[in-house]
């Protein structure tokens, strides 16, 4: 049986991700190994957002403030407070702020191993970790 987990926001650390853009971790395997998925939030500054790259694994992100859009192999959608996408693993993409505001997501990925490769890139790397970085 899965052991409950209880996240305290003030307990976690930020991790800076390059050009200013923020992501708090919420269940990761560091801190409840026996989950079946990893998620956070992440905030990007006005005119931000993260290299195209795909994962090892599925993700949910929902747009919790500001606007942005998400470009998904070539095909950009924009997004407001509360659209949610699914992308499956395996498809290039990226979010962006297009808004005067920062712009939050929540992440959810269907794995605890979670890993990013950038697009024109063969190297897989750990999801937040230093080598890891988001943002253009």
């Amino acid at each position: 049986m899965a052991k409950t987990h209880i996240i305290k926001i003030e307990n976690v650390n930020i991790i800076e991700r390059g050009g200013g853009v923020q992501t708090t971790p919420l269940i990761t395997r560091h801190d409840a190994a026996d989950a079946k998925f990893t998620t956070g939030m992440s905030v990007y500054p006005k005119g931000k957002g993260a290299f195209p790259h795909l994962h090892n694994c599925d993700e949910q992100v929902t747009l919790l403030e500001g606007v942005g859009e998400c470009e998904v192999e070539g095909v950009v959608t924009p997004l407001v407070r509360y659209d949610s996408t699914y992308i499956p693993a395996g498809k290039v993409h990226a979010f962006r702020n297009t808004g005067d505001t920062p712009m939050r997501i929540l992440w959810i990925y269907s794995s605890m191993e979670v890993t990013r490769t950038f697009e024109g890139s063969d190297e897989e790397v750990e999801h937040l970790s230093a080598r890891d970085l988001m943002s253009k």
